[in-house]
């Protein structure tokens, strides 16, 4: 819309219309008379239909023996190299990597392999799981997934 909030010209005796302003939807450049309002087509999915979608994909992957459980991975210092050999030794190509606390050494390893993601327990969402085909769950993770699942 083109246009400022003065008037054209004075209200009376120039022989022509009224005009308050340029920005009139009668005016070129001007604006729309009911224009679009956007909206928010958005909605809260409930907290039980997020835990059954939760259980669902978690269960459709241990169906599917894509789950492998171990006792710890810790890498001792930052090396995507490092990372990439641990995973081919597990024939790994595509995981989601569940972890019970924040890995600084581990997430920042695999943060640009393509294919692999290094999630805590608390993030773990029925997209990521959908997403890649495996999942490395540690141990004491099983017990915080069963605690926030049974709740």
């Amino acid at each position: 819309m083109r246009g400022g909030g003065k008037k054209p010209w004075k209200q009376k005796g120039t022989g022509r219309a009224r005009a308050g302003s340029r920005t009139s939807p009668l005016w070129r450049g001007g604006g729309v008379v009911f224009g679009h309002k956007p909206r928010d087509y958005s909605f809260k999915v409930p907290k039980k239909d997020k835990k059954l979608g939760l259980r669902m994909a978690l269960s459709s992957r241990f169906g599917d023996n894509l789950v492998l459980i171990l006792d710890n991975f810790k890498i001792d210092e930052i090396k995507t190299k490092r990372f990439i050999g641990v995973m081919n030794n597990l024939k790994i190509d595509n995981a989601l990597i569940v972890i019970p606390e924040r890995d600084d050494h581990l997430e920042r390893s695999s943060r640009n392999v393509q294919g692999f993601k290094v999630i805590p327990t608390a993030g773990l969402n029925v997209y990521d799981i959908l997403l890649h085909k495996h999942i490395v769950l540690l141990q004491p993770c099983i017990g915080q997934l069963e605690e926030r699942l049974l709740s």
